[in-house]
């Protein structure tokens, strides 16, 4: 039994790093330290899907040999995609949080709160 959860050691990696992610994304209130976090967790997601893809004794599949098992190459071109995604999701929340610095003077989650409530009327 430990053999087998010690055997899979790169999944726990992948959790922690998830884990920590999460963290930053719910518990941080500085807005890069979440798009941080948010970064931290998609990476780990990519790493995940892209570890599970390896079947043990199979090759690359574009090697031109006659081998029985072939490694999955589907995770490897879906986590390309979401590599991109990944990134333009990044920018555009680095973008945003410039234009949130500029319209209220800080990127601090409870203090951009704390002046839309003084703006709208509502304490």
């Amino acid at each position: 039994m430990i053999e087998t959860i010690l055997g899979k050691y790169n999944y726990w990696i992948y959790i922690a790093l998830m884990m920590i992610g999460f963290y930053a994304m719910v518990a941080k209130e500085n807005l890069i330290k979440k798009i941080i976090g948010m970064s931290v967790f998609q990476t780990a997601v990519f790493l995940f899907y892209v570890s599970m893809a390896k079947v043990t004794g199979g090759t690359a599949p574009i090697e031109m040999h006659h081998a029985k098992l072939y490694d999955n190459p589907l995770p490897h071109t879906l986590m390309l995609t979401g590599i991109v995604v990944s990134v333009s999701t990044t920018a555009v929340a680095l973008a945003l949080i410039i234009r949130i610095y500029k319209a209220y003077g800080s990127i601090e989650e409870d203090r951009i709160l704390d002046v839309e409530k003084e703006s709208s009327g509502f304490e």
